[in-house]
């Protein structure tokens, strides 16, 4: 399967810088396999989209994020950094890692409760998501428009 599938318009930059620099944003560092982060990026982005105004529009946005910090903190052993930045147009979450190995999007395995399912939640919730490269590691992100998130 593919990894990433979005709109035409996703993570299309066409806002000023000023724009940017405005938004509400959440940015976190997540120590190496410390899953209390979970529930704490969880916390901290109920609270940004209860400033945004969306707080009733939250439960989609904590679950995508608790799997992608998930998936990072347990399959690379490695730090990871969470950003997310809210927009008149919706939410971002992006979670980076510094391994470049690719996730895998994969069918669950029907006798395992727990693995498995996380990008195929994200790919099946997010109105946008995908895998960018950096030079070192990569991002995984998602994207929810207003109405979503």
């Amino acid at each position: 399967m593919a990894i990433g599938a979005s709109s035409a318009k996703a993570g299309e930059e066409t806002d000023t810088i000023a724009e940017r620099a405005h938004r509400p944003q959440l940015r976190r560092r997540l120590g190496r396999a410390d899953l209390r982060a979970v529930p704490e990026a969880r916390r901290e982005l109920r609270e940004l989209l209860r400033q945004w105004g969306r707080p009733d529009r939250s439960e989609i946005a904590e679950l995508l994020t608790s799997e992608l910090v998930t998936n990072a903190l347990v399959h690379t052993d490695d730090d990871a950094v969470l950003t997310a930045v809210v927009s008149p147009r919706g939410l971002r979450v992006e979670v980076r890692d510094f391994v470049a190995r690719r996730p895998l999007l994969r069918a669950p395995d029907t006798g395992d409760d727990t693995h498995g399912r996380g990008l195929v939640l994200v790919q099946s919730l997010a109105d946008a998501w995908g895998v960018r490269p950096h030079g070192v590691g990569k991002s995984v992100w998602f994207e929810l428009g207003a109405e979503a998130a």
